[in-house]
């Protein structure tokens, strides 16, 4: 059974801060677009901006706290809609380009136990117990085999809206540490802005779909009252990413002095969201 639209749309509307709607023109919003405003959001709030300035949407609020649910204010009347949290004009996206319904899957009931899966020969622990909304993404530049299973593909990652530095974590990369080290030994790096700090620049996200969970976006639904739970599953790139100690955990790091264009291109380049998960809470 498909998700619901209506679903969807609150989805979006939860990871975006923007009130999203479908129309049948072309759409405001890209599936690239919602992984760059989710993760971006809460990036500025970290570098301490009230705002972010984004092209075709103007400037979105940073000012709200990101962990309050959406919709969750009592229902004074039963029946009645809550009360909505979102202002501004509404985003229009036509759901016949942004979703692809022909990768939808469903992984509420699937345990995988001791089956293994890989994505660009590394690790995929696929997100049993959710449900996956395939978003359109065939065609980026540079072709799709990065959408792939073989060695050219990505490996697979999910991004919940309040992953950042606050994790407490430091980020290593693959190289050699010392003259005479195995190749793709572990070497750390310069742990913050500031020496001692684990905090680094950038968006965060992780290979275990369990751990965006605990950091990922709520909502109620207008339709049937529930609450849903949203991440959003992702290819990154092995080649823009760092590892951290904190096992299954990446950073797409932004450097000091980057404007938002710049900054905005380096998340497409490194993370690429191909699937909006839904999981009731």
């Amino acid at each position: 059974m498909a998700v619901r639209m209506d679903l969807c749309l609150e989805a979006l509307s939860a990871l975006t801060g923007c009130r999203v709607e479908a129309s049948a023109a072309e759409s405001q919003l890209m599936p690239q677009d919602v992984v760059n405003i989710a993760a971006l959001k809460q990036f500025y709030r970290r570098e301490g901006l009230q705002e972010l300035e984004y092209p075709s949407l103007g400037s979105l609020s940073l000012g709200g706290p990101d962990d309050e649910d959406m919709y969750s204010a009592p229902l004074a009347v039963e029946g009645a809609p809550p009360p909505e949290p979102l202002e501004g004009p509404p985003i229009k996206i036509n759901p016949a380009t942004f979703f692809d319904p022909r990768f939808d899957y469903d992984f509420t009931n699937v345990k995988d136990g001791d089956r293994s899966f890989s994505r660009g020969e590394e690790r995929y622990v696929r997100p049993c117990g959710w449900r996956r909304v395939a978003l359109r993404v065939l065609g980026y530049d540079g072709g799709d085999a990065w959408l792939g299973t073989g060695p050219d593909a990505w490996p697979v990652s999910y991004h919940g809206n309040r992953m950042d530095g606050a994790l407490g974590v430091t980020a290593i990369r693959r190289g050699p540490a010392l003259e005479g080290a195995e190749p793709g030994a572990l070497e750390e790096i310069e742990p913050g802005p500031v020496a001692g700090e684990t905090y680094l620049r950038g968006v965060y996200s992780s290979t275990l779909v369990g751990v965006a969970e605990g950091y990922c976006k709520r909502f109620r639904s207008r339709g049937d009252g529930k609450t849903y739970k949203v991440v959003l599953q992702n290819r990154i790139n092995p080649e823009q990413r760092r590892q951290c100690q904190r096992e299954g955990l990446w950073v797409v790091t932004v450097a000091e002095g980057s404007g938002p264009a710049q900054t905005r291109a380096s998340i497409q380049l490194a993370l690429r969201p191909y699937g909006l998960l839904l999981k009731e809470d």
